[in-house]
């Protein structure tokens, strides 16, 4: 597992595991902001690259190699459960994907999910939808998505959260487009820890 453990300084017993995009790794600025206001809310954070960017420095996650990358997701929760009461996981595109997936094949992997730009559809092709696996979710999901994602719009995300079991929620970020500005972390943190309590 590669990656970086934020310890706060206060812990709650509460842990989030959060992992990159595609094109990404978990050196990214919207990563290290999140983990950054969790930590100082009390929540261990552990933000860590996904297999496939363990073995390539640079390129895209290859299909035919999704399931390794799930086994990373539950690796990371895994190691997570072992140092925390409750374990929340979560993942910007690919990788919210990925963990929503992973999710979806076993309820017990994290108490909730938090999915930021969830990639609904390929851009420009909103036949080709990537939410099959939503209806065998039952992990209460919180989704964080700007306005302007090409990867899916709002009111394509909102019906998609109709065939989630349980609670979903949707945080929209205004003018945003597919990968959020580190800007909107604190508010997701806070929209998320309330989420969770409720």
């Amino acid at each position: 597992m590669k990656g970086w453990l934020h310890e706060p300084v206060s812990p709650n017993g509460r842990a989030i595991g959060i992992t990159h995009g595609a094109g990404s790794n978990c050196e990214a600025p919207l990563l290290r902001a999140l983990a950054e206001s969790f930590s100082a809310a009390g929540w261990l954070v552990l933000r860590y690259d996904l297999p496939y960017r363990q073995a390539r420095a640079k390129g895209p996650p290859f299909p035919a190699q999704a399931e390794r990358d799930r086994d990373g997701v539950r690796a990371a929760a895994a190691g997570l459960r072992e140092i925390a009461a409750r374990v929340y996981l979560g993942g910007s595109s690919y990788g919210g994907r990925q963990t929503s997936m992973a999710a979806a094949e076993d309820d017990s992997l994290a108490d909730a999910l938090l999915l930021l730009s969830y990639p609904l559809h390929p851009p420009g092709k909103p036949g080709q939808l990537r939410t099959e696996h939503f209806v065998k979710l039952r992990t209460p999901v919180f989704f964080a998505h700007g306005t302007r994602d090409s990867f899916g719009t709002i009111e394509e995300l909102r019906t998609a959260m109709k065939s989630i079991v349980l609670r979903a929620e949707l945080m929209a970020i205004d003018g945003a487009p597919h990968g959020l500005p580190p800007s909107a972390a604190v508010e997701i943190v806070s929209r998320f820890i309330e989420f969770v309590a409720r």
